[in-house]
């Protein structure tokens, strides 16, 4: 699976368990709202120093948003934002 969905499906199931907007998740890491809406449609090759920001925002370890153990094969196709 491509390790970008997985971390997409992570990151949007993490922040939705979190309660926070996409626009929160953003203020928290030092984003724009719509950086984090393309991480989540797995259109981003985010850097490792993103995924710490994010992993810390969410309260996670950072190897949990890079976990393929929860994520269905469909996960990142979704275009919402």
């Amino acid at each position: 699976m491509d390790i970008r969905k997985v971390f997409a499906a992570n990151v949007r199931r993490y922040r939705e368990a979190a309660g926070l907007s996409q626009a929160a998740l953003a203020v928290r890491i030092g984003v724009d709202r719509a950086h984090v809406s393309t991480m989540e449609r797995a259109q981003q090759n985010v850097t490792i120093v993103t995924l710490w920001h994010v992993s810390e925002a969410l309260g996670v370890r950072a190897a949990a948003l890079l976990d393929e153990t929860n994520v269905s094969e469909e996960a990142g196709d979704n275009e919402r934002g």
